[in-house]
């Protein structure tokens, strides 16, 4: 009888300590360093807090937000040090590919898991992607503008950074699918604004002092730069004709197309984006996959159905 009871204790002992030990592999918290392009882009902004809310849903999963400050050696300094503080994951959002490269694979080379985001940086043997499709979100802006600009009418280009590869391919999609199709459509103002509204607004200032006639068409890469060049001619009567378009989706883009000042915006989900950041970061960290890459998608919204924009950003606190 004694014998029987200590077998019993002893098979009791084993069963406790190994839900003991269960519990111990399955409370592994996992670090995350997020860096993020700008804090100042409002696109780069609203990822980045999307990231972090996200982040919530996981109890295994903390995720560190670093700003990159639209600096290459900012960024790349703040990439080197999460390898040394030895983060589990790394997620990179570049300020510029191909400089952020280099140490993306040193990400990699670490045996740190590598997440590139927002834009990816293809070719890296072992790291992940989570982005989008920029020929595609400027090609639906350039196909609506195809059939609305009039003969005859100027335009202006804002582009992103240079070397940046949404920038190079939403630019690449306007060229191909709109300007080498309207040759009728001058081009008046051609500049670099880098994602940003106050450069957009100086370029757009100059611009409006030097035109004959009021620009019909504002082709910008992304919504803060066509924000801000709609900022300068707000209130204007020769402007208000004026067709507008850009990408990502944002709040204050989603504004400006229900107050009848931009034509389109191109959704860039950010929380979509977001989502699929941390369930690829979650698979990738507790092996459940080894290499994913994946994309959201290209819709477009103009005064139509703008209802529905204004719905996600409502169900995600951003308006009301």
């Amino acid at each position: 009888m004694k014998r029987a009871v200590k077998k019993v204790l002893s098979l009791a002992l084993i069963l406790a300590l190994s839900l003991t030990l269960c519990s111990v592999a399955f409370a592994k918290e996992y670090r995350v360093a997020y860096i993020a392009r700008a804090q100042a882009d409002s696109f780069a902004a609203w990822l980045a807090n999307g990231v972090k809310e996200e982040a919530g849903k996981y109890p295994d999963i903390t995720v560190d937000v670093f700003d990159g400050q639209a600096n290459d050696e900012t960024e790349n300094s703040l990439i080197e040090n999460a390898i040394t503080n030895k983060y589990d994951c790394i997620i990179i959002q570049p300020n510029n590919g191909e400089a952020q490269r280099p140490y993306a694979e040193k990400v990699v080379a670490a045996g740190i898991i590598c997440i590139t985001t927002n834009a990816r940086i293809d070719g890296i043997k072992g790291a992940s992607t989570v982005d989008a499709q920029p020929y595609e979100q400027a090609a639906v802006n350039a196909r609506m503008a195809l059939k609305v600009v009039p003969q005859g009418a100027t335009a202006v280009i804002l582009r992103g950074p240079a070397g940046n590869f949404h920038a190079d391919e939403r630019l690449k999609a306007w060229k191909a699918e709109f300007f080498d199709k309207r040759p009728d459509v001058k081009i008046v103002g051609d500049d670099y604004a880098n994602w940003n509204k106050d450069e957009a607004m100086a370029l757009m200032e100059d611009w409006v002092t030097k035109v004959d006639k009021p620009i019909g068409l504002i082709a910008s890469m992304n919504d803060n730069m066509c924000a801000g060049a709609l900022e300068v001619i707000k209130g204007n009567p020769d402007y208000k004709g004026v067709l507008s378009f850009g990408v990502d989706g944002t709040a204050e883009a989603c504004l400006l197309i229900e107050e009848g000042r931009m034509t389109a915006t191109c959704l860039q989900n950010a929380y979509e984006l977001s989502e699929l950041l941390l369930s690829t970061a979650h698979k990738l960290l507790t092996g459940a996959e080894t290499q994913i890459d994946t994309d959201v998608g290209n819709p477009l919204y103009t005064i139509d159905n703008v209802a529905e924009l204004r719905e996600i950003h409502v169900k995600a606190g951003a308006l009301k």
